[in-house]
């Protein structure tokens, strides 16, 4: 599961694993349990997560289990993370990129969400926009706007 804060991949992610009968791996809520643990906000732990991210799918891969990761993955390091448990394991791959193609309602779900982080500013989501790179496998895009 990749896409820009706010594009609705955690809500995409809930859903799916609801309807799979599978876990969810996020990113962002293994940020809030550093956070909660008293690593302080302001040190840049995304790095650490996304470690911590991969071997808890590595884990369940390893074990038979499906698995749900759910992150922003702007950086090819971090797509290509996701695709080396998935190949040691011989599993089938699907790479979700969600987006929210509607910027007025994009920006109004990025203000009012109820989030395990901070704020995200909407500079910072237009930055990652601007700076997307290709994904190295075949992706297939969910549209959250409206439709």
């Amino acid at each position: 599961m990749s896409g820009l804060p706010g594009s609705g991949k955690s809500t995409v992610a809930k859903r799916l694993a609801a309807d799979l009968g599978c876990a969810v791996i996020s990113v962002d809520t293994i940020e809030r349990g550093l956070h909660e643990a008293g690593v302080d906000a302001c040190q840049p732990i995304g790095l650490a997560a996304y470690a911590v991210a991969n071997r808890l799918v590595d884990v369940q891969l390893s074990l038979g289990h499906a698995v749900i990761a759910d992150a922003v993955n702007h950086h090819p390091d971090a797509r290509q993370a996701w695709l080396d448990p998935a190949t040691a394991h011989g599993v089938d791959l699907r790479v979700l990129h969600v987006e929210c193609s509607d910027e007025v309602l994009h920006r109004e779900r990025l203000a009012t969400r109820m989030h395990d982080l901070r704020v995200v500013p909407w500079e910072r989501v237009v930055s990652l926009r601007e700076t997307r790179t290709p994904r190295p496998v075949d992706v297939e895009t969910v549209e959250t706007g409206p439709t």
